[in-house]
């Protein structure tokens, strides 16, 4: 179920100021008078056209998104781009509020679609969808910082488990860009997500161990499992029992009063599935891909049931006080460049730009949530993608160390990292914004 508009009036119920018709007038005006597509967006548009034609049998119904975004192929940089049926979806929001999305002409259009297409979304699932309010997750760092995400089925913990692994060993007894500090980190990482391959789905449908995964307890001991000097050929998942207990847009704001809001979208895979209902100018996502078919994974496909996801927003706490509001797109990158900002702030002293320019890394591969339990064909060991600023001895003793190396100079698989920190004492706000991606930090 598309559940962003619904989200979108969750928040604006709860915490808005300003009337909806007001908040949606810009993005109207831009997408009836358009604007002009940046050379990473145009990259963009390209890459996600190239797949739609790969996948257009597949896809089926095409016709649409061609025509609301590649009339005349893929928009070139400087191009001004238009997409007037969205403009008039949004005008409807604005107006009719969600109910114009869920139980008007915008649900009835989608049913009327998805009957012609053979899709299997209707009017009924529409106005039955409701948003969920949930209670974020926090793990404590050091010096008092403390990294706070979403709880599944998004993959927000991850970044919870990597922290309490990695606050048992003194990172900033190395240098930033050393071996060491990379491998720490990349283990640490393949150790929350082989957790995450296995326990992380739709908690109203499965039983998710929350407070063990979470635990400083099981962080020393998934801790105990690395390997100082090599890589380990495989990880496997925990076990976190206690006992005696059973496309990504990213952007955050704040305002005059501290209140700060970390907020991310996605339509997965890029721009989606492909499908564009008849006159509506948006396309819909695609993150049922993420579901297991293993019917003894708890992630496994079920009506009604949220799918495994991806998109995290996230926050640090400092001192018990609201410090930083931050997000980094970008799939499985997310949690493990999460905690890479928080190692670069707090171990290595670096401000909020310096935290998000300094060199990444990203590592893929180990089992998956969509996969079955065992992990069939998983590659176990994967592939630890650094980016070009990572000194070549780093480089060279980390495949001594065992690890499957490659250098990228092309920064899109590194993440696109927003943030804003508000200073406690003064409440003076600093802004950072992503160098590898368009964004800006702005402030009036």
């Amino acid at each position: 179920m598309p559940g962003t508009v619904d989200g979108w009036f969750e928040l604006h119920g709860r915490f808005g100021r300003l009337g909806m018709e007001e908040v949606l007038a810009p993005a109207i005006s831009y997408a009836e008078n358009g604007f002009p597509i940046s050379p990473v967006i145009a990259g963009y548009f390209a890459m996600n056209l190239a797949r739609f034609e790969e996948l257009e049998d597949t896809i089926g119904e095409f016709g649409n998104a061609r025509a609301t975004y590649f009339a005349d192929g893929a928009p070139e940089v400087g191009e001004i781009f238009r997409n007037p049926d969205l403009a008039n979806t949004l005008r409807l929001i604005a107006e009719g509020g969600r109910e114009a999305f869920y139980e008007g002409p915008i649900a009835r259009t989608i049913d009327a679609y998805m009957r012609r297409i053979g899709g299997d979304l209707r009017y009924e699932d529409f106005a039955a969808h409701e948003s969920e309010w949930v209670e974020p997750g926090c793990a404590d760092y050091r010096e008092g910082y403390a990294l706070c995400e979403l709880p599944p089925s998004g993959q927000g913990f991850a970044a919870l488990q990597m922290v309490n692994i990695l606050k048992n060993i003194d990172l900033a007894q190395y240098p930033r860009g050393s071996a060491e500090v990379l491998h720490y980190i990349t283990e640490a990482k393949r150790l929350a997500f082989e957790d995450l391959a296995r326990y992380y789905a739709d908690p109203a449908f499965a039983e998710i161990p929350v407070e063990g995964l979470l635990s400083d307890e099981y962080g020393r001991r998934r801790f105990a499992e690395i390997d100082p000097e090599r890589a380990s050929p495989e990880f496997a998942p925990g076990d976190p029992r206690i006992e005696g207990t059973s496309d990504t847009t990213y952007v955050t704001v704040a305002d005059e009063s501290g209140m700060m809001v970390s907020l991310i979208q996605s339509n997965y895979r890029g721009m989606g599935s492909g499908l564009v209902a008849d006159g509506l100018g948006f396309m819909f996502q695609d993150r049922g891909e993420l579901f297991s078919l293993d019917p003894d994974h708890p992630n496994v496909y079920a009506p009604g049931k949220r799918p495994f996801h991806t998109i995290i927003p996230a926050f640090v706490m400092r001192n018990g006080e609201p410090y930083m509001s931050f997000g980094l797109m970008g799939g499985g990158m997310q949690p493990q460049g999460h905690v890479q900002v928080l190692i670069n702030l707090v171990d290595f002293d670096m401000n909020l730009q310096e935290a998000g320019d300094a060199a990444r890394l990203n590592h893929d591969g180990g089992r998956q949530p969509t996969q079955d339990l065992a992990g069939t064909g998983a590659d176990l060991l994967g592939t630890l993608y650094v980016e070009a600023g990572i000194p070549t001895e780093t480089v060279e003793r980390l495949r001594a160390m065992g690890h499957n190396v490659e250098v990228v100079s092309d920064g899109i698989m590194f993440g696109g990292y927003q943030a804003i920190a508000r200073d406690p004492e003064t409440g003076v706000y600093s802004g950072a914004t992503e160098m590898r991606k368009d964004g800006q930090a702005v402030g009036y």
